[in-house]
């Protein structure tokens, strides 16, 4: 399971304590550092059955700066992200077929509690 990962953010801190302390094993991507193509943010997309709207910060004072809204184009979305992964909701787990948003934290343990197929 890889899990997109911002060490800042207490969230993040707590789905990536909650995934290893339910044995999990997790391999940590630090995002911001090692941000995601706009083909990754696609497949990440694409498991947890989202637009781009859903798994992005939209309060994020740079959401605002870009012009964007809720409304904007997907494609537009997409590459705000791969450009400003600031803008990537955070966390997110991936595991196989699936992709789980931890909002709340709780959330990634349906990719623990869940067979992997």
């Amino acid at each position: 399971m890889t899990c997109w990962h911002n060490p800042r953010c207490s969230k993040s801190r707590q789905g990536l304590a909650l995934l290893q302390e339910h044995g999990a094993a997790v391999e940590v991507r630090r995002y911001l550092d090692d941000p995601p193509t706009i083909e990754e943010l696609r497949a990440v997309l694409a498991r947890l059955g989202l637009e781009p709207v859903a798994m992005m910060r939209t309060g994020e004072a740079r959401f605002r700066e870009l012009g964007l809204s809720r409304d904007s184009d997907p494609e537009t979305l997409l590459g705000a992200m791969a450009e400003n992964p600031i803008l990537i909701e955070r966390p997110i787990a991936i595991a196989r077929d699936r992709a789980v948003i931890g909002r709340p934290p709780e959330a990634l343990l349906a990719l623990v509690d869940a067979p992997q197929g």
